[in-house]
């Protein structure tokens, strides 16, 4: 992902006083921030670690402990073989296959392992924490691959890779993106129970989430953007983004859309212009009209799955789990089906949105509709294309994302021998909208860019000074209407000023903060 224009990114995170927040994961993850574990974290570390070391040596069944795992359960494990067992395991189950995972993804998921040891319900030792921190804070990224987690018993074979290269087994990149056959930090010998603790939890899923959520609230903002620029240049009006026709149906998402679009369309001279009593258009079309009750039904479901990803930031997933009382106890709380649905409806969302946005933009090229417009806005049709194949792109984004949209959590198939009966599928979930956000962010951008253009191809006739910002930045980067040229780097320079958040900042100079 691209650097971002906006708030200072913090030099440094701490781990352990309280729930990460999701600013706080694309700090590590993407910024690179620096993770510092807090003492309160250590003395919690130290007394489950204490439990767990006195039931270690005991004949008692502990899942994980003293008996093998998943099918294997009922196999007892005896005292002189429970540290083997937890190498064991770190090896057996880092089995991914397929292409690497992105740098941001496993950075992302070794925190929010690392969260879950500072809580003091794992018993992993604070060596095994600081080499986690240890890892982070040099770039030593693990090499994790695409497939082998269910998303359930945790992202299994990705916190094992991970666990791989933090004893000192397993291959790494550098910040340089260098591969290395370790991590150079030394071998650390697990103990009894730390093997399963290092890789029984969501962390792979919960950090893909909270890395689209981040991605998806500046998106939202930018979908609001777009629309704006589309309304003015198909000579849309403003009348139907008032406050008061969406105090009758106030949803939350929708009114902030609405409330958005009429701070962009502030002072629009082209919107003006068609607004007397000789307009004969009675209604705009539903991609202009509905955009608010779409974008704003978007931004409640962002809304609804950060409250997920809040509870998940604040948990200490683990099987088993070290208790207050010094009990340890096995439980399902690894199961992904709470992360994994909001993953999907994410993916629900962020195609719906897409799809609106591609439809402005078909509009914008179609003379039969663009209200005077010319076709494709070229400048000569017929010997130029103008942005005809732009939108043959989002069409083809479109389609893919209505794909990524099928819910991957309705799927399940057995594993271990039938213990592992029902999983949530939610690694798979978080990986498709990964690719529904990077698609997202590339139909808005061409949205963007047609839009500009109908607005040049409006003058005299001045935008409004929000839209009018949008469009003197694309002016720095990409010309204006004229002969048809190669259209790849110029939809690539207005991505990358979507991305890093230059167009919200543009408009944003006018209009102050959008929600």
């Amino acid at each position: 992902m691209s650097s971002e224009t906006g708030p200072s990114v913090p030099l440094s995170v701490t781990v352990g006083d309280k729930p990460l927040g999701i600013d706080e994961v694309v700090a590590v993850a993407r910024h690179h921030a620096q993770v510092v574990i807090s003492p309160a974290a250590r003395d919690a570390m130290s007394g489950a670690r204490a439990v767990v070391d006195e039931h270690a040596a005991s004949d008692r069944a502990i899942y994980g402990v003293s008996t093998g795992f998943g099918a294997l359960a009922n196999r007892k494990i005896d005292v002189a073989s429970r540290d083997e067992l937890q190498l064991s395991l770190i090896r057996s189950h880092a089995a991914g296959s397929g292409p690497e995972v992105e740098e941001e993804v496993v950075r992302a998921l070794m925190l929010l392992r690392l969260q879950t040891f500072t809580t003091g319900h794992t018993g992993v030792r604070t060596e095994i924490a600081e080499r986690y921190a240890a890892l982070l804070n040099a770039r030593l990224t693990p090499v994790v691959h695409e497939y082998g987690s269910l998303g359930c018993s945790g992202d299994l074979a990705p916190l094992a890779h991970c666990a791989l290269a933090v004893i000192g087994e397993g291959p790494v990149r550098n910040a340089d993106g260098e591969l290395l056959e370790n991590a150079g930090l030394g071998e650390i010998r697990l103990s009894a129970k730390e093997g399963l603790a290092l890789i029984n939890g969501t962390d792979g899923m919960l950090g893909m989430l909270a890395l689209a959520l981040h991605d998806l609230r500046r998106l939202a903002t930018v979908a609001d953007i777009s629309t704006a620029m589309s309304v003015e240049a198909l000579l849309g009006t403003d009348r139907v983004f008032a406050p008061e026709l969406h105090r009758v149906r106030p949803h939350v998402g929708q009114q902030a859309s609405a409330a958005n679009l009429m701070q962009l369309l502030a002072g629009s001279a082209v919107v003006a212009s068609h607004r007397g009593e000789d307009c004969t258009v009675v209604q705009d079309a539903y991609s202009l009209r509905c955009a608010p009750q779409v974008a704003g039904a978007a931004r409640d479901t962002i809304d609804h799955a950060a409250r997920i990803a809040e509870v998940e930031l604040a948990s200490a997933v683990d099987n088993p789990v070290v208790l207050e009382d010094g009990r340890i106890e096995s439980n399902g709380n690894f199961h992904g089906a709470p992360v994994a649905y909001v993953l999907d409806f994410l993916a629900i969302a962020t195609a719906d949105l897409a799809s609106i946005s591609e439809r402005r933009t078909d509009r914008l090229l179609d003379p039969a509709r663009s209200n005077g417009l010319p076709a494709f806005l070229a400048g000569n049709p017929g010997l130029d294309s103008g942005l005809m194949i732009a939108q043959y792109t989002q069409a083809a984004l479109v389609s893919e994302m209505k794909r990524l949209a099928v819910p991957a959590s309705v799927d399940s198939i057995p594993s271990s021998a039938m213990q592992e009966d029902h999983v949530s599928m939610g690694w798979s979930a978080a990986r498709k909208l990964r690719r529904s956000v990077d698609a997202l962010t590339r139909v808005l951008s061409i949205e963007v860019m047609a839009a500009a253009r109908g607005l040049d191809l409006r003058a005299p006739l001045a935008p409004a000074p929000a839209t009018a910002a949008v469009v003197a930045l694309l002016r720095e980067h990409v010309a204006g209407p004229g002969a048809d040229r190669w259209l790849a780097p110029e939809i690539e320079h207005v991505v990358h000023l979507v991305s890093e958040g230059a167009v919200t900042v543009a408009a944003q100079s006018v209009t102050g903060p959008l929600s």
